[in-house]
């Protein structure tokens, strides 16, 4: 059984630094395609950086030039390291994954961690 854990959140102030980890255990898949969301409150799920074992990264929003999305394949964890960090990331950061196999077929992620949350003081 596939499991997303999330750790790393607290509350900083604007312009400090943060990184999330997603630690993912059980995967028996060749491939991987990982995902972070934001959900702030009130608001809708929202999509901050993706990236695959072929090596494909993309970053949605403000994340682009800020946030670094990496992966350690030994220890099978997903990393965002968040930098300048804004009011507006305030959010429960959500960790995402699949198969690209999947990916590529449902276009949506299978897996979902429970999320840390980030909060970030003016």
């Amino acid at each position: 059984q596939v499991e997303l854990v999330e750790s790393g959140g607290g509350l900083v102030q604007a312009g400090d630094s943060l990184r999330l980890s997603c630690a993912v255990s059980g995967w028996t898949e060749s491939t991987y395609c990982m995902g972070w969301y934001r959900q702030a409150p009130g608001q809708e799920l929202q999509g901050v950086a993706h990236l695959t074992s072929m090596g494909a990264i993309t970053y949605e929003g403000s994340a682009k030039g800020r946030f670094t999305v990496s992966h350690d394949n030994e220890v099978m964890t997903t990393y965002l390291q968040m930098k300048n960090l804004r009011p507006e990331d305030t959010g429960m950061y959500f960790c995402a994954a699949a198969s690209c196999e999947f990916m590529v077929k449902e276009r949506r992620y299978l897996h979902w961690g429970q999320g840390t949350q980030v909060t970030v003081s003016p």
